[in-house]
């Protein structure tokens, strides 16, 4: 009797180990198919105890992966591979370093210089409001902008168009963004030439002094001369290689700012100095001119249309999203901006009061103090000036740049050889000499400069926030956005208005520099 369970025994395995062939997980490893009889009674286990079976295993192992995969290649955004092609978006391995040196550098710069100017129509009390309260409603739209880099999954918004186009429309965003924009980036590149070529120049005559030749370059021949070493600089192909420019521009703008201020406060104030207001002949005239230096308070806060196109350059993924870095690099520039700005503007006005001229504190310090100050020190501040002029061209220089490839990629969908691309770079430095020389008077009308350019920084974020991320309506989120989206716009149709009463006011005939 026991020999025939014996021999039952003996038969069952046989017929599982022909009928249940080794299947191979994605992970790569085996697992023995479940035989009937198993598969019967799993449809009775509870679903816990199904995550543990020889089905459910491989297919957590599956969505395990799956989830580690994505969180670390990124979020599956649908790129363009046109954005491979184009100086922006070609390299992606930005960080916060690069964005601290790119903020900072389009950040601060020659508008800088120009704040105290504000102050001498302002007074102290209204010139520090208004100069704190500019700072942390940029600060804050900057904040805005970060944000909505990706506030649509799967998908970058790598320039300042495309994230106007998302929110108002394809053709209004075109139409509210274009022009602001290419006017920042085109008007600051042409206002640096001009800038750079006169401070190359006072640099020339205070370094030779008198043995200066008698046939010494002219303003615009030392226009062609900086504009000659820009071109040069600009056939750096995309925006991350230019981060070495960027630090240079950010270590000289805030060597320069500093040096200004502590020069000027070192020495004794002219005797008939005074901090009262510029008085106007009318009513209409001091409003007019009120408005004007809001106007070149607001213009001190470039740099918004470069944040999205700066965020584009770095890396993006589900653990680490580039709004991180961006922001740790921004806060950190907009600190050194504020240790730039406000000092610059506080101790140039109580160094000059309402003596400050048209050019700004560079242009006070020369011509109140130009046989004070040792040459050297005097030299050295203004070679800062070029230093920084020469980087601040590049990143302003940069969207028009891709603008010109993205048309050349579309139409001929390859990308730019090196010889197109320093053709087109070498034309657009050209066409910025050319406009700064029809215009010569670009450098001194930074009001007006400020009022058209005002909704990029000021209003433009704020609509987009409302529209984009769309808060409850009615709520203080709502209201709050919208408010300083309209206020914002009302002070733009306002400093414009200033800044071309200024202009005219002037005859057009101020200068950034004018040396005695």
């Amino acid at each position: 009797m026991d020999e025939k369970p014996e021999m039952e025994l003996m038969s069952i395995p046989a017929t599982p180990r022909l009928s249940t062939p080794e299947i191979q997980t994605p992970s790569g490893q085996r697992s023995p198919r479940p035989s009937s009889k198993e598969a019967r009674s799993s449809t009775t286990r509870t679903p816990a105890s199904r995550f543990i079976s020889p089905i459910g295993t491989p297919m957590k192992k599956v969505l395990i992966n799956m989830k580690g995969y994505l969180e670390d290649v990124g979020h599956l955004t649908k790129l363009n591979p046109q954005d491979a092609w184009l100086p922006i978006t070609e390299s992606r391995n930005g960080n916060a370093h690069y964005a601290a040196f790119h903020n900072l550098n389009a950040g601060i710069g020659f508008q800088a210089l120009l704040v105290p100017v504000a102050f001498a129509f302002l007074g102290w009390s209204w010139g520090i409001i208004s100069l704190t309260i500019a700072y942390f409603w940029q600060l804050y739209t900057l904040w805005i902008l970060v944000q909505l880099h990706e506030a649509v999954p799967g998908k970058r918004y790598n320039r300042y168009v495309e994230l106007a186009q998302a929110a108002f429309g394809e053709r209004l965003g075109l139409w509210f963004a274009l022009f602001p924009t290419v006017y920042l980036s085109a008007g600051t590149a042409t206002a640096l030439i001009l800038i750079g070529g006169e401070t190359m120049k006072l640099f020339f005559q205070i370094v030779c002094g008198p043995l200066c030749s008698s046939n010494p370059l002219s303003t615009i021949e030392w226009y062609l001369v900086f504009t000659s070493l820009c071109i040069v600089l600009s056939q750096l192909p995309n925006l991350n290689s230019i981060a070495g420019l960027s630090l240079i521009g950010a270590i000289t703008a805030i060597t320069y700012s500093t040096m200004v201020w502590v020069l000027s406060v070192s020495q004794p104030r002219p005797p008939s100095i005074s901090y009262e207001p510029l008085s106007s002949p009318s009513f209409s005239a001091s409003v007019l001119s009120i408005l004007n230096a809001l106007g070149i308070i607001a213009f001190a806060f470039r740099g918004h249309n470069l944040a999205l196109e700066i965020q584009a350059t770095m890396p993006s993924t589900f653990k680490h999203p580039a709004h991180v870095p961006m922001w740790r690099g921004a806060k950190v520039a907009y600190f050194f901006i504020a240790m730039c700005l406000f000092p610059v503007a506080i101790g140039g006005f109580w160094s000059y009061g309402n003596l400050m001229p048209q050019g700004g504190i560079l242009n006070a310090l020369y011509g109140f103090h130009i046989h004070d100050i040792p040459r050297g020190l005097l030299a050295t501040t203004f070679l800062l000036v070029v230093f920084n002029c020469l980087s601040s061209f590049q990143i302003y220089s940069m969207p028009v740049f891709d603008s010109f490839e993205a048309g050349y990629t579309s139409r001929t969908n390859r990308p730019c050889s090196i010889w197109v691309r320093c053709g087109f770079r070498v034309f657009y430095g050209f066409i910025s000499f050319f406009i700064g020389i029809a215009l010569p008077f670009l450098s001194s009308i930074a009001g007006l400069l400020g009022g058209l350019t005002l909704p990029v920084t000021f209003a433009y974020p704020c609509f987009m926030w409302v529209l984009i991320k769309k808060p409850q309506k009615f709520s203080l989120n709502w209201y709050f956005n919208w408010s300083l989206g309209w206020l914002g716009i009302a002070f733009s149709l306002a400093f414009s208005i200033g800044g071309v009463w200024s202009m005219v006011n002037s005859g057009l005939k101020l200068k950034f520099f004018k040396p005695n």
